[in-house]
């Protein structure tokens, strides 16, 4: 599916979030910026938006986008993004303690098993790496969840069907997010993975929100 998509991918994404995935991005490479890793991986880069991002705040540090889709690093390779691996987030081809920080944008939350997942990322951390994850969560204002659970169930696949000709595509994505664990659940299965001081940002009312955590 992902590979069908690839070539509409980053515009279904901006007129989706209707622009917003630029300022969580931005926010999550700002995070990244102050841990100052020299080594990080992306991991289910996609089109490379976060890999790229992260780069212009961190010039001089390696980036690896690793991603099971080889059409979508196509796309990130010609956006710029030149150190690419096709991986599976479950059985990374990197050895122990290659990276110092990890990333993962709304990836995840599509991985088969979030805790093997996890297990892998500290495996490849360096002691005292970092991870982020950014992904969608349930805003709990009483007003906006309602509206969002609408938007989410019945507007957007339906707008994301005609952006990327995959009526398919978008419709797994409201099933996804709700049962996807956040806020608290999150943090408690980042910290029985194996990292540690767990902490949740919710962004633009909690539509998604940044995990941070150190091994």
């Amino acid at each position: 599916m992902f590979g069908r998509i690839a070539r509409r991918y980053d515009l279904a994404n901006h007129l989706l979030s209707a622009g917003l995935d630029f300022s969580w991005r931005r926010r999550a490479a700002e995070i990244v910026r102050q841990w100052q890793p020299r080594r990080v991986l992306d991991l289910a880069t996609g089109s490379g938006d976060l890999a790229l991002t992260i780069a212009k705040k961190l010039p001089g540090a390696e980036i690896t986008g690793a991603d099971f889709s080889p059409e979508m690093l196509a796309v990130a390779r010609e956006k710029g993004l030149t150190n690419v691996v096709v991986a599976d987030g479950l059985q990374l081809p990197f050895a122990n303690e290659t990276f110092e920080a990890v990333t993962i944008a709304f990836g995840l939350r599509n991985m088969a098993d979030w805790s093997a997942a996890l297990a892998e990322m500290v495996r490849v951390l360096t002691p005292g790496g970092h991870l982020l994850v950014l992904d969608f969560s349930l805003p709990r204002g009483r007003v906006l969840r309602p509206i969002y659970r609408a938007y989410l169930h019945h507007i957007l696949p339906q707008v994301a069907g005609f952006v990327t000709g995959e009526k398919g595509a978008y419709r797994y994505l409201g099933d996804s997010i709700e049962k996807f664990p956040s806020g608290d659940e999150m943090r408690a299965l980042i910290e029985t993975s194996g990292f540690r001081r767990a902490q949740a940002e919710p962004l633009s009312g909690g539509i998604v929100t940044i995990y941070r955590a150190e091994k």
